[in-house]
């Protein structure tokens, strides 16, 4: 069988950021304006007040220090809450092709390869900007690359779920070579008067080329020992946009079309999950965890990834092998994993090992063990 390699990423940054103190000063004036709207309900003890967020909670829940976003206009008043996004015409580029586009290019360049040398793209992420054509379709089609090209959905493990299908369609002979991209606009679905989600998301793109190992000369190019994916039904995490929304006027713009989730329980139940998920696809490969040079975790919160870390190699990781992004980009979905790689892969020495791992909502997990090539 074809063994296949990442063997260049690309990270696109928006140039736009929220410091945690600017963030929580707009949501501490929404939330004053609207305790004081209903000063009479919460008196009589019928509606509960917002209660005040802070720098020091959302850095002790999350992290978190910093984002960047796609646009700060709109998110930082408190009578808005929400990006505002200009929509394009349609003969004009999308936003999501846009920032996909710019990690794409990235990618080909560290990979030293070009669109003709890609038969397959990948858009995959936890959102959509439209259903059809396809975000794919216009990222082949702005690039020039002939084959085939789809969106995939898979929450947080987008990202891994796209170099699974992309690896396997370069073992089977479907491409030469994929471009799995994955351009998450975060901010999109933020529920900016949530205090328990309102710092969460940031937004970024990522992409890899996978090609074939045997082929492949990039600069820091990892070889794919085995990928492999689990899903398991929550309710947990969830978003209820969709088509279907607008033939309901009284729901059309209740809360949750925007992300809700119940944290405690996704803790509970994810850390195990994904813990013995990644043990598992190590033993299946007779990998002993203490083998492993660097750990790239999807970037939820600080907290479960250090738990995550440690329930895996069976002790307390130094920052060097399980980086964390947080501080600086926020949860940015299935791109954080692949942000993580980018920045803290490079340093490693041929034959070192390293573990891949996204999980998210749904539930989804994605494993990818790497091995770095000479």
């Amino acid at each position: 069988m074809t063994r296949t390699a990442i063997s260049g990423t690309g990270l696109f940054v928006p140039a736009d950021m929220i410091s945690n103190e600017e963030l929580v000063d707009s949501f501490n004036e929404f939330a004053r304006r609207h305790n004081a709207a209903h000063a009479r309900e919460i008196a009589s003890g019928t509606l509960q007040p917002i209660l005040k967020s802070s720098d020091e909670f959302i850095v002790k829940a999350s992290g978190i220090r910093r984002r960047h976003v796609v646009s700060r206009n709109g998110m930082l008043d408190p009578e808005v809450m929400s990006p505002c996004i200009p929509e394009r015409p349609n003969d004009a580029q999308s936003l999501m092709a846009e920032i996909a586009l710019a990690a794409a290019r990235g990618a080909l360049e560290a990979a030293q390869r070009t669109p003709a040398d890609i038969d397959g793209v990948i858009v995959a992420a936890s959102v959509t900007q439209r259903f059809y054509p396809q975000i794919a379709i216009e990222v082949q089609a702005a690039l020039g690359i002939k084959g085939f090209a789809f969106d995939l959905l898979a929450a947080c493990s987008s990202a891994t779920f796209g170099i699974q299908i992309g690896a396997d369609a370069i073992q089977q002979g479907h491409a030469r070579a994929v471009l799995a991209i994955n351009p998450e606009i975060c901010t999109s679905h933020l529920n900016l008067r949530d205090r328990e989600t309102h710092f969460i998301f940031g937004d970024a793109a990522t992409a890899c080329v996978l090609e074939p190992a045997r082929g492949a000369d990039g600069e820091n190019t990892w070889e794919i020992v085995s990928t492999r994916l689990e899903s398991q039904f929550s309710n947990n995490i969830r978003n209820n946009f969709g088509p279907l929304n607008r033939f309901d006027p009284k729901t059309a713009g209740t809360p949750d079309k925007l992300i809700t989730q119940k944290g405690r329980k996704v803790f509970k139940e994810v850390v195990p999950m994904v813990s013995n998920f990644m043990l598992d696809h190590l033993a299946a490969n007779e990998i002993d965890p203490s083998n492993l040079k660097r750990l790239w975790l999807h970037q939820a919160n600080i907290n479960m990834n250090n738990l995550i870390a440690r329930k895996v190699l069976g002790r307390e990781p130094s920052p060097a092998e399980a980086p964390n992004i947080l501080e600086e980009y926020g949860n940015t979905s299935s791109a954080g994993a692949i942000i993580a790689f980018h920045s803290f892969s490079q340093d490693l020495r041929p034959g070192d090992l390293g573990h891949l791992c996204s999980f998210g909502a749904g539930y989804t997990a994605g494993s990818v063990i790497l091995q770095k090539r000479g």
